[in-house]
């Protein structure tokens, strides 16, 4: 890979030209068929794929093709459940019992599951409830398999945890500068994803983080320089699409979710780039994605009047998602909404009007709106009237159903469930994702040459903010160390400040975890505390590394991105010297003052 330069990207839009700018990793193709999944991989196949799609569309009713557009939850860990709180939750949702009820009254193209649905709690158990929601779904209407999907970004974005693979996430690959180990998290991901069901990940997120500040993106990025993270884009949508048991890969958040300063969950978040610039920073990983053949693409509920003056989100902008993403970047393949029960895409428009206007701008499948009665019965009646034409429907469904078909999902819908434990969370792919970790950790600041630890008896105490503190504490005492811990929170007072620095007197060694102290700054406080006691600090990072910038005199600091398991293990292991640290920083670390001048430059990691 050519060394990346934060100042001097060599890779430039050529969208005037009506080109597309192709990635290093990214085989050069052909994008823009009928349907959007490209003929230059499998011609024969993906033509196949089509003539099933255009046959099973014609003998569909406009209800059931209206139902392959939509995309929701369903509470419960069987499709037929008779949980009596699953049950519950169900009928105050959307007034079925179960998932099966769901799938027979909206006819749906897809589902989402989520911890918090009680979809993911045992892999066996998901398989289990993905056949059975498969079954649902080929005994209903027109018999067409479910795409399911979750959203496995790896990181701090997981759905399905432990005993699944984990990884540290996008930045942490971002920070191993390997393409290689991209595709193989993605293609690991993938298959322990489609053993249990899932056909269809969310992932990767493909914004470029230019904002330090960003609440919603950071770490979920590969990087904040362009060319990064269209390569690591292009290598995962390769992980992730490739062999027989690959998924469907979803970038996102289109046109670019990385500058904004507002999280579009709770609002609605404007970019002020011109075009100049998002050309720039925000479009190569997508055109990236395009050249990689992407499945699919999610829209980012932002506004962007650089791109749309009328100032509407772009899940809802046709000059976005039609006059851009379609026509100049030449992709025809599947659109679909980031979740419409976010308030970022509801803030201007009733409920009724937002999927209608998404379908108008260039969608094809509409996720989670937040009332899926008032959603669906809002499109049969634009359908109805000519608001959305039968032409534009037809369309949308049919690039549905063949990547349906090209992903296997219609040849092969169901899962072995005996086969679970042979696929997930297996030795091979732990090691694989320990590797990774490894590969990831970034020594920022050794000004005292505090490390390598040597561990074997050594007193640490393991300090700061949340459930990293007990993991790292627990992989420092498996690489010898004799570990204690206290976990102060991410935002501790001044008595737990004062317990922290009393607990630590009688150690060696104290690592301090710390977590988004630019939010939380007590975190800082409690450093430069620890600091202050005489006692040799060592500052372990566990989310977006610039965290330094708030106590840039500490002598002793690691970046990990992740505050997962899998990422505390590789922190002890790089911190004891198991390994020599070999992480370069994926971002610039500013100033806390001047967000624009650098304290670590991109790029910046020492070894010992």
């Amino acid at each position: 890979m050519t060394r990346h330069d934060q100042d001097g990207w060599t890779r430039r839009s050529a969208l005037s030209a009506g080109l597309i700018a192709v990635s290093a990793t990214a085989a050069v193709s052909a994008c823009g068929t009928e349907t959007g999944i490209a003929e230059a991989g499998h011609p024969g196949r993906r033509a196949r794929s089509r003539a099933w799609a255009r046959r099973t569309l014609r003998k569909m009713s406009t209800e059931e093709k209206i139902g392959q557009l939509f995309v929701t939850y369903a509470y419960g860990q069987t499709a037929d459940t008779t949980d009596p709180e699953d049950v519950k939750r169900n009928q105050e949702w959307v007034g079925v019992d179960n998932g099966q009820e769901l799938i027979e009254k909206y006819k749906l193209g897809g589902i989402i599951y989520f911890g918090w649905s009680d979809n993911v709690e045992d892999p066996k158990k998901t398989a289990t409830l993905s056949n059975g929601l498969q079954k649902a779904a080929l005994g209903t209407g027109s018999k067409v398999p479910l795409l399911i999907s979750t959203d496995q970004e790896q990181g701090v974005v997981v759905r399905v945890g432990p005993p699944a693979t984990q990884f540290p996430g996008n930045m942490a690959l971002g920070a191993t500068r390997a393409e290689d180990k991209a595709k193989l998290a993605a293609e690991i991901t993938g298959a322990e994803l489609r053993a249990i069901g899932i056909n269809q990940d969310f992932a990767p997120t493909a914004d470029v983080n230019v904002n330090p500040a960003n609440p919603v993106i950071g770490v979920r990025s590969f990087s904040s320089d362009p060319q990064l993270a269209a390569d690591l884009t292009a290598a995962q949508v390769a992980g992730f699409q490739s062999g027989k048991d690959a998924v469907t890969s979803c970038a996102k958040h289109f046109p670019g979710h990385g500058d904004t300063a507002t999280d579009s969950h709770v609002d609605l978040p404007e970019i002020d780039h011109t075009r100049e610039e998002w050309e720039k920073l925000d479009a190569p990983p997508f055109e990236s994605a395009i050249a990689a053949e992407i499945d699919a693409i999610m829209t980012a509920h932002i506004t962007f009047r650089a791109l749309d003056e009328s100032g509407d989100p772009a899940t809802l902008s046709k000059p976005i998602l039609t006059g851009l993403l379609r026509e100049e970047l030449g992709y025809d393949g599947m659109v679909i909404t980031d979740s419409l029960s976010m308030d970022g895409v509801n803030e201007l428009y009733p409920l009724e009007e937002v999927p209608v206007r998404a379908l108008q701008a260039g969608v094809d499948m509409l996720l989670m709106p937040p009332k899926i009665d008032v959603a669906y019965n809002a499109v049969v009646d634009a359908v109805a009237a000519g608001d959305v034409s039968e032409k534009a429907l037809d369309k949308s469904v049919e690039r549905i159903l063949t990547l349906k078909h090209f992903r296997g999902i219609v040849d092969d819908p169901l899962v072995d469930v005996d086969k679970v434990d042979s696929i997930v969370g297996i030795p091979e792919h732990l090691e694989a994702a320990d590797r990774i970790s490894d590969s990831s950790i970034t020594l920022v600041k050794n000004d005292a040459k505090l490390l390598p630890l040597e561990a074997d008896g050594l007193s640490v105490f393991v300090t700061g903010a949340g459930s990293a503190v007990s993991a790292l504490a627990k992989a420092l005492k498996d690489q010898g160390a004799k570990t204690t811990e206290y976990d102060t929170g991410t935002e501790p007072d001044q008595a737990a400040i004062d317990k922290a620095v009393a607990d630590a007197a009688g150690a060696d060694v104290v690592v301090a975890v710390t977590r988004e102290v630019a939010a939380y700054p007590n975190q800082a406080k409690l450093v430069k505390a620890l600091d202050a006691s005489g006692v040799p600090v060592a500052v372990v990072s566990v989310k977006e590394p610039y965290d330094i910038n708030q106590f840039p005199d500490v002598e002793t600091y690691v970046a990990t991105y992740s505050y997962t398991d899998v990422a505390m293990g590789a922190a002890a292991r790089g911190l004891c010297g198991v390994f020599n640290p070999s992480g370069k920083l994926p971002v610039m670390i500013p100033t806390a003052d001047d967000p624009q001048k650098p304290l670590f430059e991109f790029g910046h990691g020492q070894t010992y």
